[in-house]
């Protein structure tokens, strides 16, 4: 069963949700130039990508988007860049980390580390995603991100425009629900992971990710072990 079809069911007042996005987009992009979107090459990212062409801004000077290849991605996952430069007029910057330092890491942690303990853990995503991020976001004004309040706890405070010290975190997806989410992708065909057809609804790195079931918050597949010992 695909997730289009268990999930596609746009929200009461959908249209205007999309125009509020595509508005706060366009006016980012004058805003906020230079302007690039960070995709984790998830479902919301990839609807966030889509949303940049629906703007007619894919290909226009001082936007750009990019990926964290942190080398421990799936393949499925990697494949989709070459997705996107096929069906969009972009490409894809990708970032990967510090080939020493992960390369010492593993030599002197193991690479099941993340199992060990929270603190080997956020390390490694130190390395294979805060620093790259860092570069990725070099010089940038601002930069467009996937967040729904829907999507957890923690992220039922994210405003459509938070104001950081160096550029402004844009999030135009915030007021979209689940089924808003696969609704846009069933009607423009919009490529996704066909992880999230085997209950994979937010995919990371490999080794951190899991599928959930049915009913299970949808953050619940990240990072699982940790919530375990808690």
């Amino acid at each position: 069963m695909s997730a289009i079809s268990l999930y596609a069911k746009a929200s009461p007042g959908f249209a205007q949700k999309l125009a509020n996005s595509l508005a706060l987009i366009r006016s980012a992009a004058t805003d906020y130039s230079p302007l690039t979107q960070a995709s984790s090459l998830g479902a919301e990212d990839m609807v966030v990508t889509h949303l940049m062409h629906e703007a007619g801004l894919l290909g226009q000077p001082g936007i750009s988007m990019f990926v964290l290849n942190t080398e421990m991605l799936h393949a499925e996952t990697v494949a989709l860049i070459g997705r996107i430069e096929a069906r969009y007029p972009v490409k894809v910057d990708v970032y990967r980390p510090d080939a020493m330092a992960a390369s010492a890491f593993v030599e002197q942690n193991g690479s099941q580390a993340m199992y060990k303990s929270l603190e080997l853990r956020k390390a490694c995503c130190h390395i294979r995603k805060m620093e790259p991020l860092e570069r990725a976001l070099a010089g940038k004004k601002g930069w467009l991100t996937g967040l729904r309040r829907e999507q957890s706890a923690a992220r039922a405070e994210v405003h459509d425009i938070e104001q950081q010290p160096e550029r402004a975190k844009i999030n135009p997806l915030v007021e979209w629900t689940q089924g808003d989410i696969w609704h846009y992708i069933s009607v423009n065909a919009i490529p996704y992971n066909p992880l999230h057809d085997q209950f994979f609804p937010s995919i990371g790195c490999a080794p951190c990710t899991r599928a959930v079931t049915l009913g299970e918050d949808v953050r619940s597949g990240r990072w699982w072990w940790e919530n375990e010992s808690a």
